[in-house]
Formats: structure tokens, sequence, C-alpha cells
């Protein structure tokens, strides 16, 4: 219910800034989920349990929602009204070790607004802002902690890495990648490995660890001596994407060049996005810019995205206690059964609630009273109906009952749907 709840929202604040929902498969061919970068050990392979040679096709599980969204908008362009701004709340599946925050199969929220061509920059500001609201709209309505968006460009890391003479900057993008999990001296490894040099590793370093909420980051990457075109286009396009999200969310953005994202398809900005006070979560959210995934071979459609991990953010949040449900079910009411003989009555009561917004079940039996309101309390439920349409209705956590008319009676607003409430509340 707690993760109905987040997408719930998610979904109001997507709508309200003109996404349009789409729905895609969940196989793909496995060809097109390995060439996406360096996924190959987190794809589930899928096959009929009785396979034959004829079984020629490979097929698995989307890892994530962009590339099976980068086929659904090739596969239909011609129908398609650019710039196509879509949202997609479906699950994914990875081959993770399960571990707190990280789970073979898991909920996801994506935003993404493709172009046919071209895609203005701005969208990549755009994107950003939708998802810090939605963020601030989780934190007021479910109270969540705040979030930190970190920013970093493609353009700028590969202009920078080539100034370095490094011969394959994706690799080394990989490698930075995992700075977080292995460390300095882990990377530094990964890096040596890669037979750069052990100057520029310590520069590569240097680089990866300017990290500022003002815009004086730029002065910061010009004083480690490198220069080139990538570098200078990477460095004003985030200079745009910072001015643009700052004057907004200023206390909620910061310029983080170590930021990658390991997935090769990525081209210019690139987003995460961590609860602050819950860093131990690690990523909750992310994205970037993607200028060529999405092509037929004759027209390009270029995109920007992010995502938000509904069970990495919830699923702890919940096991932990610290997010709880006012009631287990939606009901509202339980209507009380006298007796067999009279459950049509008890039915048309129920039909009458639910005909004005009110949810409410018929209990399963007519044993007597006593249990039928244990069953309610159970439940959750906290009112039971006695009677017909002109009935009595019993709220059973205060005890308080009185007269009430099936076609008038209306719950107090609190008591209409369950509510997520802190478990501090």
């Amino acid at each position: 219910m707690v993760e109905m709840r987040a997408s719930d929202i998610l979904r109001s604040v997507f709508e309200l800034n003109g996404f349009a929902n789409i729905q895609t498969r969940g196989l793909e061919p496995l060809d097109e989920l390995r060439r996406k970068g360096e996924i190959t050990k987190e794809v589930y392979v899928v096959r009929r349990l009785h396979a034959d040679a004829s079984d020629a096709d490979e097929l698995g599980l989307h890892f994530d929602l962009t590339v099976p969204f980068a086929r659904y908008v090739v596969d239909n362009a011609g129908r398609l009204n650019f710039p196509f701004r879509r949202y997609q709340i479906q699950p994914a599946w990875r081959g993770e070790r399960p571990q707190e925050g990280r789970y073979r199969e898991f909920w996801q929220a994506d935003i993404d607004i493709v172009g046919e061509s071209v895609l203005d920059f701005h969208h990549d500001a755009e994107v950003a802002l939708v998802m810090l609201e939605a963020c601030a709209r989780l934190s007021a309505e479910l109270g969540i902690a705040p979030v930190r968006m970190r920013i970093n460009n493609r353009k700028l890391i590969q202009g920078f890495y080539a100034g370095l003479g490094v011969s394959d900057p994706l690799a080394a993008i990989q490698a930075v990648d995992k700075l977080d999990k292995i460390g300095e001296q882990g990377v530094s490894a990964l890096l040596t490995e890669q037979g750069i040099a052990s100057g520029e590793v310590a520069q590569i370093l240097r680089f990866a660890a300017i990290q500022t909420s003002t815009p004086g980051f730029a002065d910061m990457v010009r004083a480690l001596g490198v220069g080139t075109e990538d570098l200078d286009q990477g460095i004003a396009e985030v200079d745009q994407l910072f001015q643009a999200v700052h004057e907004q969310f200023p206390d909620n953005v910061v310029v983080d060049c170590k930021i990658a994202r390991g997935l090769d398809y990525y081209t210019g900005s690139v987003f995460e996005l961590e609860l602050r006070g819950n860093e131990s979560l690690g990523t909750i959210c992310a994205g970037g810019r993607y200028d060529s995934l999405a092509t037929d071979g004759r027209k390009t459609y270029p995109g920007v995205g992010i995502s938000f991990g509904i069970t990495r953010v919830f699923a702890p949040l919940i096991s932990k206690g610290l997010l709880v449900a006012s009631r287990s079910v939606p009901s509202v009411v339980l209507v009380a059964v006298d007796s067999e003989d009279t459950r049509a009555q008890a039915n048309a009561v129920a039909a009458l609630l639910r005909s004005r917004g009110i949810s409410c079940e018929v209990s399963p039996n007519s044993q007597k009273y006593g249990k039928q309101i244990r069953f309610a309390d159970r439940r959750g439920i906290p009112y039971v109906w006695f009677g017909g349409v002109d009935g009595q209705i019993k709220d059973i956590r205060s005890g308080d009952q009185a007269d009430a008319g099936a076609d008038q009676w209306t719950p107090p607003a609190d008591d209409m749907a369950p509510k997520i409430l802190r478990a501090d509340q």
C-alpha cells in the first residue's frame, strides 16, 4: 500500500507536467539488451521450459525502462508527436545479489522527453525539475527525507579524459563510476590496468573529487590544466543545468564530477539523487541525456530522462517499520450480516455506500456480532454497519454507535482512505 501511494503521487506529478503514460513489454531481444553498456551480468535470460533448436531468438527481462522505451519510440515514430513526453511505472529485473536497496525485481518510475533528430537542451533541466518536484511531494506527503541531486555531464568527463590522452574514455568512466563502491584505491587499480599512467590517474581522481553547490566548479576544473572543445561544451551545459535547477531548488543540487553513470548510452547531462541522511541507500534516482540510443539507422531520436527507484526507496523504509499504513485494507465499513437469509439486505447497503464512493465489504459470515466486529478489527476496518439501509453505524475504535442512513452517512475525511504514516506519528 505504501508503494502504491508513492506511485500515485509520482503519477500525479508526471501528468501535471504533461507526461503521458505508456507500458512496454518485459521481454526484449537479448542482443538489444547486451549492447547498452556494462550490464551483461545483470540480464536475466528467458527461455521456454521445453525449448528446442527451433527457438532461435534469445530473450531477456529488461533491466531498466529506458532501453525498451527507445525501441518503442523507433517502432511508433510515425504515430508520435515530438517532442514526445512519457512516463512509465513498471517492474524491472536485474541479476543482483539481494540486499537492502538492491533487489532482483523492483519497481521504477521513469519520465523521458524524446525529440526527432534534435532535442533542445532546456529539456534536460525540465526532467530534473519535474523529478525534484515529485520528490518534494513524496517528502511532504509520505515523510521521506529530502533529496540531493548530483549533476555532471559526459562531455565534460570525456573531454577531460581526452585532454589527458586516455585512449578509452568509456572504460575509464565505468571505472570511476565505481568510486563510491570500491574507493580511490580500487578505482586507481582499475585505471592502471587500462594502461593509464600514474600521473593521469592522479589527475582523474582530482577531477572526480570536485564537488560544489556553487557555479565555481568551472574554475576548479580549469585549474587542473586540461582544455578541450568537449570539456568546454560540457562546462557550459553543466553551468546551464545547474543554474536552472538551483533557481527552483537551491538546497537540493550539487555539481559532482565523479557522477558518470556506467551505461554507455549517456552522451550529455547525467543525474543521481540520494536521500539526505540516508546516503547508505545509495542512488535512489538517476538518469541523463542519450542522443543516439533510439535510432532506426536513418533517423535518430535524442532523449533525456530520469528514473525513480520506488522499491529501492520504500522497501527498506517499510521493512524497518519507518513507514506504515493506517490500515491494511481500503474498506471503511464492514456491513454486518444478521443471518444468511438477510445477506441480500447487507449487499444492498454495501452497494449504496459504494455508489457514494465509500469503500466497504460485506461480512463473510453471519456469526454473532461480536465475532464480526473482531473480524473488522483484525482487518483494520474502522466501522461496522448493522441493519438495513436505515440502520446503525458503529465506530469500533471508540465504541460510539448511532443511527444512520446508507444514502446519507459519510465517514470523516481522515477515514475515507488508508493513510501512510511515519512510525513516530
